[in-house]
């Protein structure tokens, strides 16, 4: 029995070797693995971590102090700043260029006016006046197209919407406000007609004379003589045609062109598109009609004639060109067509052309007071020297509103 023990003895002790080393190592893995999870080393103080974002932020601006980056960082600021001079100098350039094309208007305007005096035209005394005095601006020149027979409707307009005597001068001095009535001469200069228009200017003196021979089929040229004697005797932002047997309301007209006093070239109107009347005896026939095209063709758009408005640089363009400019048979038309080809902006307002009460009446009433107002199956108010008063009295402005308006 004892034999036994003893042999069994070196067995175990073999096994428990084993068992231990397996042990240790198991004990140093897991010693290893809860070290990891457990236990954080502490990081120095003052030290931060650097994060993702923070080292991709400090990549970047260490590739900028790459002396490469720089030159391109430099050429860019480089080429903005030549950008910058150039874009500042085609500035200047147009602000010379359109400082130039407004001197040769000017000098355009007193070379006409000059030639105006020299050549003892009837309207050189407002010439004479207007230069000697200086030339103040004005907000509009109101030039009323008037005939030799037209005297009762002259005189109805006067009692109704163009103020008289000292109201004028008034108008004119507080409100830069120009009203003439226009006129030219007739074919034997200094006879009856032309002593009656005289007599008449002196009792009222509201009249500018032109150099030019009345007649209904002259009307073209008479509107071009007009832009350009008016453009020389007054400077003033917008000129203005309107005829006598139309009903203006002088505040209501000055509010509306205000409105484009920022505008260059601008053209004020009740714009329209006509047929070109090619048939011969009709009223408005356009002799010229092949030029528009094919039979039934209708005009460009252009502002009916009754009332329309420009503003000073067309109508020194007017005045510059005026002998090369082509004359329609219908004056509307011909102011039109000497646009085209500009850089003018058109625009249509229709309280320019309402039509008489109770037209203009309701649309007073509504608080869209009218700038003109006329019959369009007449061109103008339908015996108008009789009836224009009625249309005062019911579409007008009323005159506290025109000593009130502020422009």
């Amino acid at each position: 029995m004892s034999w036994k023990i003893k042999a069994e003895q070196p067995s175990r002790s073999v096994v428990s070797q084993r068992w231990a080393v397996f042990l240790c190592l198991s004990s140093f893995c897991l010693g290893m693995i809860f070290t990891n999870r457990m236990w954080t080393v502490p990081e120095p103080r003052g030290i931060a971590r650097t994060t993702a974002y923070e080292a991709k932020k400090l990549k970047l601006v260490s590739e900028g102090c790459d002396s490469k980056s720089l030159d391109e960082k430099d050429v860019k600021r480089v080429s903005r700043n030549i950008f910058g001079e150039v874009f500042k100098t085609h500035n200047a350039i147009q602000t010379l260029d359109k400082t130039i094309s407004n001197l040769e208007m000017e000098l355009a305007a007193a070379k006409a006016a000059q030639e105006s005096i020299q050549s003892g035209s009837p309207s050189s005394d407002d010439l004479k006046s207007s230069l000697s005095s200086g030339r103040r601006r004005y907000l509009m020149v109101v030039g009323i197209n008037t005939a030799f027979s037209s005297r009762k409707r002259r005189d109805s307009v006067r009692a109704t919407w163009v103020p008289q005597g000292e109201k004028r001068k008034k108008l004119e001095e507080e409100k830069g406000i120009i009203i003439r009535f226009v006129i030219g001469h007739s074919a034997t200069s200094g006879g009856i007609l032309d002593r009656a228009i005289e007599v008449e200017d002196k009792k009222h003196g509201d009249f500018l004379r032109l150099d030019h021979v009345e007649g209904y089929l002259e009307l073209s040229a008479k509107t071009k003589t007009y832009f350009a004697t008016a453009v020389a005797t007054w400077d003033a932002d917008f000129y203005v045609k309107v005829d006598d047997d139309v009903h203006v309301n002088i505040a209501t007209l000055g509010e509306t062109l205000v409105r484009h006093r920022s505008k260059r070239r601008v053209y004020i109107g009740c714009m329209k598109s006509g047929p070109v009347l090619s048939q011969k005896g009709v009223r408005y026939h356009e002799p010229e009609h092949w030029k528009f095209g094919e039979a039934g063709n209708k005009y460009f758009r252009h502002a009916t004639g009754q009332l329309y408005a420009i503003s000073k640089d067309l109508a020194t363009y007017i005045s510059i060109h005026q002998h090369v400019l082509h004359k329609y048979a219908n004056e509307d038309v011909s102011l039109g067509s000497w646009f085209i080809g500009l850089d003018v902006e058109h625009i249509d307002d229709r309280r320019l052309c309402c039509g008489t009460p109770p037209d203009c009446e309701w649309k007073a009433q509504a608080g869209n007071v009218c700038v003109a107002s006329f019959d369009w199956s007449c061109s103008g108010i339908c015996k108008s020297a009789e009836r224009i008063k009625e249309v005062h009295r019911r579409c007008g402005e009323g005159e506290k509103t025109l000593w009130s308006a502020t422009f």
